[in-house]
């Protein structure tokens, strides 16, 4: 097969990543796309740093195996613990992370406050830290720690008590400040947008890096000529870690959220 007519791999910790999957279907319907998603070991954003990059490079490793000619990691968690190991080993393969989207709302609010809500790991990691300090000049970033929040999604609490009750007491402190923007820094949280909006206590913009990490990805491909030429639409295919979740992959592709 020519190579750019191979799929695109695209790799999370667990079902999270299906909403970055989806966005770079939109913009590059033309594309086959292969995504693992490694329910098995999820979550990453509560193991620890060695961890999560030996399960990364093993995710990578995978997909590389059956041929994909560009990587997405989707997962904010990967990303931050070895995006960079990942492209010192594979220099020539685009490798497209993902970030939680702090500049564009910082940028959009000015003053006001902007909270970044991701897990631990996420933000305990040099790379967020970075991205955090960098525009905290231009807004109020706080970095909102949930441990536990993506293990929710990922068993498939999408909605109901449990996950408001979780949901007002984390944002308790926040009842009374003035916040313009919510980003959500974890690929499993966009699921579970409505259940946040709701839960907020007071109108707020909600956005995630689904969308930049999906027009970073179609320009790394046609920087390298590796954009498909095909008519037909292209193809998904889903694998996991656990089997019992593939069923639930094909739903959250094609869930409204």
């Amino acid at each position: 097969m020519e190579q750019r007519e191979q799929p695109i791999g695209v790799f999370d910790s667990g079902l999270g990543g299906i909403s970055v999957l989806r966005a770079c279907t939109a913009l590059l319907p033309q594309e086959d796309f292969l995504f693992f998603g490694d329910s098995a070991n999820a979550p990453y954003g509560e193991k620890s740093l060695a961890q999560v990059r030996r399960l990364t490079i093993a995710a990578v490793d995978r997909l590389l195996a059956q041929g994909v000619k560009a990587v997405v990691v989707a997962c904010n968690t990967a990303t931050s613990a070895a995006i960079h190991l990942l492209r010192q080993a594979h220099p020539d393969l685009p490798i497209i992370g993902i970030e939680p989207a702090v500049k564009p709302a910082a940028l959009d609010v000015g003053s006001s406050s902007v909270i970044v809500m991701a897990t631990p790991l996420t933000i305990r990691e040099d790379k967020y830290q970075k991205l955090a300090a960098a525009f905290c000049h231009e807004a109020n970033v706080i970095s909102l720690p949930c441990p536990g929040l993506a293990e929710m999604v990922e068993g498939g609490l999408f909605d109901g008590p449990v996950l408001d009750g979780y949901l007002q007491d984390l944002f308790l402190p926040f009842r009374y400040c003035s916040v313009d923007y919510i980003v959500l820094g974890c690929t499993h949280y966009p699921f579970v947008r409505r259940a946040i909006a709701r839960n907020f206590g007071q109108p707020v913009a909600i956005i995630d890096g689904s969308e930049g990490t999906a027009r970073q990805l179609r320009r790394q491909l046609d920087a390298q000529g590796l954009l498909s030429q095909r008519q037909r639409p292209g193809t998904v295919t889903f694998q996991n870690s656990r089997s019992d979740k593939l069923t639930m992959s094909h739903t959250l592709f094609h869930m409204d959220f």
